[in-house]
């Protein structure tokens, strides 16, 4: 059951696009949203920027820091307000917090107290991460949080199916319940795909799943695409059945993910609807 739905906010094009798509969410399961803004604590402390007026004669650093703090502040609150203006205009009553820190620790810290964590796939900094998505708030939070975290793209559309990718592995089968009692409260079909070249694996999953979905009255699918995980799965998505996907999170260990790479992180960065994730 998913009562509240934490919110991340910036103020950025995707921010307001991940803004509505948890309106949107929030209104079919009848969940609480919580806006959250954090003003990055790196911002407050300058030793780049104190060296900079130190060799070019301006005051030290410390003397414009209430004046950095105040100007964080401000626009701390006005994203917060706009927040709170389009999720009453859409008729919601959302909480909104501010808290001053590390960004992605301190949404893990506050998703702890929430069922899901919905943030953006990009932020306003995201033209500073290197990789892009990788290794940036995203992934992190995916990573460490412990909750279902729900990434959204540029461009909004409802959500009237969804898909699951299923490899058979634990984060998978996780993802699998999540998908069910999503399909139940949401009344959205369920496509269930699972990628491999091996008929003897597919018929493996094929049973597991249909075992699992047994005392389930849902609308669902399966099908079995062979293929690359994450090639297969892009190109599902591109093919716009449907309008969410729901993964297990980093099934593979840390270091086969350095030597191929993530499927999971691939995804996340180039996938046009929202990637619903679960460790």
């Amino acid at each position: 059951m998913v009562k509240t739905i934490l919110i991340p906010t910036d103020g950025s094009e995707y921010g307001k696009t991940a803004i509505e798509y948890g309106i949107y969410i929030a209104k079919k399961l009848e969940a609480q949203l919580i806006g959250l803004h954090v003003v990055d604590v790196s911002l407050m402390q300058g030793p780049v920027f104190s060296d900079i007026s130190g060799s070019i004669g301006l005051p030290p650093y410390q003397e414009f820091l209430p004046v950095i703090e105040a100007g964080l502040d401000e626009r701390a609150d006005a994203i917060l307000k706009a927040f709170r203006e389009q999720c009453e205009a859409a008729g919601l009553h959302p909480e909104a917090r501010k808290a001053l820190g590390v960004i992605d620790k301190t949404i893990i810290e506050a998703g702890k107290k929430t069922d899901w964590i919905l943030l953006a796939q990009r932020g306003e900094h995201f033209h500073l991460a290197k990789g892009g998505i990788l290794g940036s708030t995203a992934e992190l939070v995916v990573r460490n949080s412990g909750k279902p975290v729900l990434v959204t793209p540029a461009k909004y559309q409802d959500v009237e199916s969804m898909a699951l990718a299923y490899d058979g592995s634990s984060p998978a089968h996780n993802a699998l319940k999540l998908a069910v009692n999503l399909s139940e409260k949401a009344a959205w079909p369920l496509t269930i795909i699972c990628i491999t070249g091996d008929q003897a694996v597919a018929d493996k999953l094929h049973h597991k799943i249909e075992a699992y979905l047994e005392p389930f009255q849902i609308d669902c699918e399966i099908l079995t695409i062979h293929g690359k995980e994450n090639r297969e799965i892009m190109k599902f998505i591109q093919e716009g059945s449907v309008e969410l996907m729901v993964m297990g999170a980093y099934g593979h260990n840390r270091l086969r993910e350095l030597l191929v790479g993530s499927t999971t992180s691939d995804v996340i960065r180039k996938s046009k609807i929202p990637v619903l994730l679960t460790r």
